[in-house]
C-alpha cells in the first residue's frame, strides 16, 4: 500500500508529530483492511485522500483536515454507534503523545466528530472534510451503485426489510437538506448528482 505513504507523511509531519509514524501507519492500514468492512475500507479512505489532494488549497489547516481523514473510520464495528468517537480519541491520544499542539489535536478531534453526519457544520475547515466524506453520494452512477452494495454487505447481519426502512430514512435525511454539501467546491460539482442518486437509492430501496 505503498501509494498512501506519501499522504501520511505529508500530514503527519506537516502538523508536527515527532514519533510512532511507521507503526501508526502500519495500524491504519491493517484497521482499513478488517474483515468486516466493505465500504470503510483502504478504497474510501484512498478515495477521501485523493479528493483531498484537489482541494487542499480550500483547508485553514490542511494538514490537520489530512490527518482527520486518515482516523475518520479508523475504528470501525459495525454494531456498534460509538465508533467515531472512539476514532477521535484515539486520534486525539496519539497526536498528544507524539508531540502535537493541544490545540491542534482537539481541533483534529472536532473534525472527525463532525463525521457523526448529525448536523450540518459550521466551520470551514469541518465543512471541507464532511463534504470530503460525503463525496460518495455524489459519485457517477456505477461507484455509487457500488457504494450501496458495500454497505448493505456491512449490514448483512440486519434482516432485509428493517434494512430498507432504515436506509431510506438515512437518505431520506440527506435529500431533505437545503443542500447536500456545504462547501461551494463540492456543491458545484456533485450537488445535483448526489440528489439523482439518492432518489434512485430511495425508489428501489
Amino acid at each position: 500500500m505503498n501509494e498512501f505513504l506519501p499522504f501520511w507523511r505529508r500530514a503527519w509531519s506537516g502538523i508536527g508529530a515527532n514519533n510512532h509514524a511507521d507503526a501508526l501507519y502500519a495500524s491504519l492500514l491493517e484497521r482499513y483492511s478488517e474483515p468486516q468492512r466493505h465500504y470503510h475500507t483502504l478504497q474510501h479512505l484512498g478515495e477521501c485522500l485523493a479528493s483531498f489532494d484537489e482541494v487542499r488549497a480550500l483547508a485553514q489547516h490542511p494538514h490537520e483536515v489530512e490527518l482527520a481523514l486518515w482516523f475518520h473510520d479508523a475504528i470501525y464495528e459495525v454494531k456498534r454507534s460509538d465508533n467515531e468517537q472512539r476514532s477521535a480519541d484515539w486520534a486525539q491520544r496519539t497526536l498528544l503523545q507524539a508531540g502535537v499542539d493541544a490545540d491542534a489535536a482537539a481541533r483534529v478531534h472536532a473534525l472527525i466528530m463532525a463525521t457523526l453526519h448529525t448536523a450540518v457544520p459550521a466551520l470551514p475547515d469541518q465543512q471541507l472534510l464532511v463534504d470530503i466524506d460525503l463525496s460518495i453520494l455524489g459519485a457517477p452512477e456505477q461507484r455509487f451503485a457500488e457504494y450501496e452494495q458495500q454497505i448493505r454487505q456491512e449490514y448483512a447481519f440486519v434482516p432485509k426489510w428493517l434494512f430498507r426502512r432504515k436506509r431510506r430514512a438515512i437518505l431520506q435525511g440527506f435529500l431533505d437538506r437545503p443542500q447536500i454539501y456545504s462547501t461551494a467546491h463540492f456543491h458545484a460539482e456533485l450537488e445535483q448528482r448526489a440528489r439523482d442518486n439518492l432518489r434512485k437509492a430511495i425508489a428501489a430501496a
